[in-house]
């Protein structure tokens, strides 16, 4: 945030003005999450309220298949598209016109008359799913412009808490909300929850998408050098497509980490499958008990490992990195598995809060791990982390649904968790051996990374194609 002509930070005052810069940008940022926060529970709402409405207005189970299917296969194309945007466009305008999208659509529902409803359902289906995507990946993409590379761990952490809570009061109130005051005024306040997202973008300094890799550089004695390369590279548009497929294909540790996202996707649809079949077999006259309670379990693990990452980052100035990803997604995993062996209800509990504090620590560690990318990059990966992990839970869906018929829920969570858990194994072992490789090269043990004269960015990116620890070794100097 500083500037040319400002103290640098050999001045006197030039530790206080970074100290409240950072305190700025961080009192910014927890308004958008507030902001992201209130049309999470929107999203999480309408999950429950639209597909009840699907099933009511046609009567047929498949219509919610096809509803869902929609929905992903949007975010699916939008995880394509939305790197080549990022380059023409400010990641401000693409979060804002992603709830405005949102909120449009959900009004058109309501105007729909009863000969359109299944027209304006299938529009729904569309925004959703493709303005969702938009929305995470700008989100998640632009961090590290807003509130520093130092501090993007924290950021992370402090999103997905929201959502988690967002996930919480979405799921909880949704059947309560229709029951009480019916579709309309539950679609109705879904839109709402979209507009005040979209009012709070609107409102707020965000940094990122277009001029991103400009601004990036442009804080050290390349500026200049930085921002031309940022314009050619934002003018180039959709041709860094496939730079972003040679980058992952070419830097192993990142390939298998996006790979691995997308099988822990499917296996997130076996458990998100079979949960309302276990519940039912527990207790067949209430079985939505067990699965609420199950996922407000599971979201406390989240909520909590939020609240440790958080104060572990603070402290010590890392974040957790790649391995943490690897280990997260092994014992989350085998929690999910374990949540289907008929343990007692305590038990079960205690399976569903490890399993929630996994899954928040693998959340931060991978998306910690995209944001070192450079900024040029960051918005392709993270879509096609998007596409893969829209891709791994529509297939999981199809295929679990299929499997559940024949076989218990116990099975198909474990066979589908199993192969996350295969894929995370090799992970790390390809992790382990790209760093035990380090001493071998030209650089030394630190394999370059503490040699005089590194430039400060390219330090605090550090090396996501060995998986390294995320610059975490930088002196806060």
């Amino acid at each position: 945030m500083g500037s040319a002509d400002g103290p640098t930070a050999e001045e006197p005052d030039g530790g206080s003005r970074k100290t409240r810069d950072t305190a700025v940008s961080e009192r910014l940022f927890r308004f958008l999450v507030a902001g992201y926060a209130v049309s999470s529970y929107g999203t999480f709402l309408n999950m429950v309220a639209l597909n009840l409405f699907v099933y009511e207005t046609t009567g047929r189970a498949l219509a919610m298949g096809l509803f869902m299917a929609v929905r992903l296969a949007s975010g699916f194309v939008a995880g394509l598209v939305v790197g080549g945007l990022l380059a023409r466009f400010s990641a401000k305008s693409i979060m804002l016109w992603a709830n405005v999208g949102q909120g449009a659509v959900m009004l058109l529902l309501i105007l729909a008359p009863d000969s359109l409803v299944t027209g304006a359902l299938m529009a729904v289906s569309v925004v959703i799913g493709a303005c969702g995507t938009l929305f995470m990946v700008a989100l998640r993409s632009s961090i590290p412009e807003m509130v520093g590379e130092d501090r993007r761990a924290w950021a992370n952490s402090l999103s997905i808490t929201g959502r988690s809570m967002a996930m919480v009061a979405g799921f909880a109130s949704a059947g309560v909300v229709v029951s009480l005051v019916g579709y309309t005024a539950a679609f109705l306040l879904d839109m709402a929850t979209f507009v005040i997202c979209a009012v709070t973008v609107a409102l707020l300094p965000i940094a990122g998408g277009k001029g991103a890799g400009s601004e990036a550089g442009a804080g050290g004695a390349s500026g200049a050098s930085g921002a031309g390369k940022g314009e050619k590279e934002a003018k180039s548009g959709p041709r860094w497509r496939p730079v972003a497929f040679l980058a992952l294909a070419a830097a192993p540790g990142l390939g298998l980490m996006v790979a691995l996202r997308g099988v822990d996707a499917f296996g997130s649809s076996s458990h998100n499958a079979a949960l309302p079949i276990y519940s039912t077999s527990l207790d067949a006259s209430n079985p939505a008990v067990f699965v609420s309670a199950f996922w407000c379990v599971w979201a406390l693990g989240n909520i909590g490992a939020q609240q440790v990452i958080q104060r572990y980052s603070q402290r010590t100035g890392k974040t957790v990195g790649a391995l943490g990803f690897g280990y997260g997604t092994v014992v989350m995993s085998a929690a999910f598995i374990a949540a289907f062996a008929g343990f007692p209800l305590a038990v079960t509990a205690v399976i569903a809060l490890i399993a929630g504090a996994a899954d928040g620590l693998t959340e931060v560690a991978y998306t910690s791990h995209l944001q070192t990318l450079p900024a040029t990059l960051r918005g392709h990966a993270f879509g096609l982390s998007a596409t893969f992990e829209n891709l791994g839970f529509g297939v999981g869906m199809i295929l679990v649904a299929a499997a559940l018929d024949r076989f218990s829920p116990l099975a198909v969570v474990g066979w589908s968790h199993g192969a996350a858990i295969v894929v995370a194994v090799v992970f790390l072992l390809r992790v382990a051996a790209l760093r035990r490789a380090e001493p071998a090269g030209p650089m030394g043990p630190a394999g370059g990374a503490g040699r005089a004269g590194l430039r400060k960015e390219e330090a605090v990116e550090g090396r996501p194609d060995r998986g390294d620890r995320d610059g975490a070794e930088v002196s806060r100097g």
